[in-house]
């Protein structure tokens, strides 16, 4: 197989990955980097670390294009019974990730986006999001308040670790403040749009103005058709999700795949 048409499977494979990855609390981006390394792709892990994140704002592009179509019933219901208490919680959810994301995004992708962190991210987020679950079923997405909204917020910023999930730390943040499973994965999506939306468009804009590397434009394309089209068909999971189950096998296996992680590197130290 030559390397163009090897470098598009990959694309394939990963985009396809990144739609079910996103909708479940386990961390796309960790998955993203810890595939390959696992699998010792080593044009992966050979390539310059800008082009590999800007691979990552492709299929983040595509997911969110597919969310807005797949929610979009969701969404115009949400704006049009929204409220100024509603308005607070995403806006205070959204304000946090956003300046801490603007000021230290490099240095947290440099020191913290390689396997061994990444393993950490995965089961330390694990570990909290299963012991948040343990909290009682009180609270539905409609009485959530301004409180609430800086607790998702802080969630948000904390999940620009690699490894930790956005979806994983907002689920976590929502359960410790006593809202029922379903409507944690609801407010967990309403907050989400926004992040994933600014932080995507400002990538973009950044890809834009340096130009994709040269030979990238048919593996970035393709890993972001693959990424909306597996979102689309990842949908189902949320209804999955909302049927009540608990949190416990999906901390478990963030847990194993961290385990796994560490293993390998005490192995080849």
């Amino acid at each position: 197989m030559g390397a163009r048409s090897r470098a598009a499977g990959r694309a394939l494979a990963l985009g396809a990955m990144h739609g079910p990855a996103e909708l479940l609390p386990i961390s796309s981006s960790g998955h993203i980097e810890l595939i390959p390394w696992l699998l010792r792709w080593d044009e992966h892990a050979a390539a310059d670390p800008e082009v590999r994140k800007a691979f990552e704002v492709a299929l983040h592009a595509g997911t969110a294009a597919a969310l807005l179509i797949a929610l979009r019933g969701e969404v115009i219901e949400s704006a049009r019974t929204t409220d100024l208490e509603r308005v607070k919680v995403v806006a205070l959810s959204f304000v946090t990730p956003a300046a801490i994301g603007f000021l230290l995004e490099k240095p947290i992708e440099r020191h913290l986006g390689r396997a061994g962190s990444i393993a950490v991210g995965l089961m330390v987020g694990g570990a909290a999001m299963a012991w948040a679950d343990r909290r009682p079923q009180e609270r539905g997405h409609e009485d959530a308040r301004a409180a609430d909204g800086a607790w998702l917020g802080l969630a948000q910023a904390c999940a620009l670790i690699p490894g930790v999930s956005r979806n994983g730390a907002t689920l976590t943040a929502a359960r410790l403040r006593g809202f029922t499973r379903a409507d944690a994965e609801r407010l967990s999506r309403h907050v989400a749009l926004p992040v994933i939306a600014g932080a995507t468009g400002l990538k973009l804009l950044r890809l834009k103005r340096h130009g994709l590397p040269e030979g990238t434009a048919v593996p970035f394309a393709i890993g972001a058709a693959a990424s909306f089209f597996s979102t689309l068909g990842s949908t189902r999971i949320i209804e999955h999700i909302e049927r009540d189950r608990p949190l416990a096998p999906i901390a478990a296996y963030r847990i194993a795949l961290g385990s796994v992680v560490l293993r390998r590197l005490w192995s080849e130290r």
